[in-house]
């Protein structure tokens, strides 16, 4: 399945979340900008205001399939598929198989994305459905990089596998660590991950 994902709208006013910042603890607005480094940290540490910030897209022609297992998974996010109902497109749905191609919309906080990505970025999904969250990460990068560093699976969030039966990806990722203290950071470790991620992508 050739993933299309388009960036409909990305809804993303850092000074409005730098302020709903400084306001719960009772600091005035300001119209400083927000820095890199401050948006790494906020995004990170999952604080309200992040739910201020918003991407929309469309994932054309997955299967049907794919689109039910982000609509079991989506934590957060509103979300509109394209029907199969036999009064709208004349096929009986009877008939239609699940790999029947359907047109997904789906608008999503950023909170919504670093919930889902813990689940669809993880070798534990479906090779569709994982290629589907890792080709919207590549597509937020070029928007809103901040966003798309702390898009992780799950075991990156948690420094170690949860799952009943590990994927394999955190045994890899520890051995490539050189320095094994950088897993015990946050920050080293995203950043790894995301360089670790990128060299993939290339391969």
């Amino acid at each position: 399945m050739k993933v299309n994902t388009q960036i409909q709208k990305v809804d993303c006013d850092w000074t409005d979340v730098k302020n709903e910042c400084r306001n719960t603890v009772n600091k005035d607005a300001t119209d400083t900008p927000a820095t890199d480094s401050f948006k790494r940290r906020l995004l990170i540490s999952e604080h309200s205001p992040i739910r201020l910030l918003s991407v929309k897209w469309r994932w054309e022609g997955i299967f049907s399939w794919v689109s039910v297992h982000f609509a079991r998974h989506w934590l957060g996010w509103d979300k509109w598929v394209s029907t199969q109902r036999s009064d709208r497109t004349g096929v009986d749905r009877n008939k239609q198989p699940q790999d029947t191609r359907v047109n997904m919309d789906v608008r999503a906080n950023a909170q919504a994305l670093i919930n889902v990505s813990r689940f669809r970025l993880c070798f534990q999904a479906s090779n569709e459905t994982r290629e589907c969250m890792e080709n919207l990460k590549q597509e937020i990068e070029g928007r809103e990089p901040e966003i798309a560093a702390v898009m992780v699976p799950n075991c990156i969030y948690r420094g170690g596998c949860p799952e009943f039966t590990s994927c394999g990806l955190w045994s890899e990722f520890v051995e490539m660590t050189e320095n094994k203290e950088d897993l015990l950071d946050i920050d080293k470790r995203y950043e790894l991950y995301n360089r670790y991620y990128n060299e993939k992508k290339l391969k």
